[in-house]
């Protein structure tokens, strides 16, 4: 499932996509930033509506929690997983979680905020008897919570792994990328010649992850993934690609496949001057650069925590559909090294694809799926 300014649902944020419509707007809102901004957030009143609906207990939650609760419920309706299973774990990923609750004018428990009682919370609600494992790695938290969930099933306690991962556009995360000066004037533009910059958004997503010895024809799996860190700068990434070299080889390896079986891959492409350099290089390096790339924060924004989950759960809609999805706000290359960035659709063959993602703290990540 994915919730976004796109949608409340996987196909309705896929079909957004496929059109490249934008949820990024101007933000005016003082109780977030004293100025205008530009950022992707999710329709409150529609977050509300559903929240009634799905909701019979008539829970108290914060906005974060309901959006979490509703993507594990919608995604939990097209399965016959039983989340209260001592064989099920709940793997949550998240940076901030329920930051907007730091608030000067109002006194909250401090527990609260942190990140292990959103995921008590979350565990409760739909009643399994597992503690809740949190993944929060900056901006690889989500494709990190997926390789962590594939391991998981390697092992003997779980059949099936619920990878959930949110967070919101708050005036603590509006206000660090500010400092940053990291924040476009206009809707980001990845790979671009004329980027200046990321957008901000908000999402929640859901994957499901199950252990089978038999998979079916069409089934999308798990084939392998990795993470490494780079440990060039704080905010910066690796001017030389190393760590994500690092990341996507190892990946590929565990995979088992070569850069000629890579068919597509949805990169990070925050519209970043250096995020999007460095994975033109990484890409490069690895004989990577016949495969068509494209990044979806151009039209939903950098989710941060949720990115990894909500992204990947598109790629696996554009290998059920053979649709690579185009890049909102491409227009004229400007990477340091070429690529093949998907401007339209694109329908051909994807068997085999590769998730992209990096983080503050030189943190890199990468994904293999393959479809049975």
């Amino acid at each position: 499932n994915i919730i976004s300014s796109l949608g409340f649902s996987t196909e309705e944020n896929f079909q957004n996509l496929l059109h490249a419509d934008v949820g990024i707007q101007t933000i005016d809102d003082p109780l977030l930033y004293p100025a205008p901004f530009l950022a992707a957030r999710i329709h409150q009143a529609k977050l509300e509506e559903c929240w009634i609906e799905t909701n019979q207990n008539v829970v108290a939650a914060t906005r974060l929690e309901k959006m979490l609760i509703l993507s594990i419920t919608e995604a939990l309706s097209k399965t016959k997983i039983d989340i209260s299973s001592i064989r099920t774990a709940i793997l949550l990923s998240t940076t901030k979680g329920n930051i907007d609750l730091l608030n000067p004018i109002e006194s909250i428990d401090p527990e609260r905020l942190s990140l292990w009682k959103l995921g008590e919370f979350i565990g409760h609600y739909f009643g399994n008897p597992n503690p809740v494992r949190v993944i929060t790695n900056a901006c690889i938290s989500g494709v990190l919570a997926i390789n962590t969930a594939a391991m998981m099933l390697k092992g003997e306690s779980f059949d099936h792994i619920i990878v959930v991962g949110g967070d919101l556009v708050t005036r603590f995360v509006v206000s660090g990328f500010m400092s940053f000066l990291s924040l476009s004037k206009t809707p980001c533009k990845p790979f671009d010649r004329d980027r200046d910059g990321l957008s901000l958004g908000e999402a929640a997503g859901t994957l499901i992850l199950e252990k089978t010895s038999f998979p079916e024809k069409g089934d999308i799996l798990f084939a392998g993934g990795a993470t490494a860190n780079d440990a060039n700068h704080i905010s910066g990434p690796s001017r030389t690609a190393e760590g994500s070299v690092i990341a996507i080889h190892n990946a590929l390896t565990e995979a088992g496949f070569a850069a000629k079986d890579i068919d597509h891959i949805n990169a990070h492409g925050t519209a970043t001057r250096y995020n999007d350099d460095m994975e033109s290089i990484a890409i490069q390096l690895l004989g990577l650069s016949g495969s068509p790339v494209n990044s979806y924060k151009g039209s939903w924004g950098h989710t941060l925590g949720a990115a990894g989950i909500i992204e990947t759960a598109a790629l696996v809609e554009s290998m059920k559909t053979n649709t690579i999805l185009p890049t909102t706000g491409f227009h004229t290359p400007g990477t340091t090294e070429k690529l093949i960035v998907t401007k339209e659709p694109l329908s051909k063959p994807l068997n085999t694809c590769l998730k992209l993602a990096s983080g503050f703290g030189g943190c890199n990540a990468a994904l293999v799926l393959n479809k049975k």
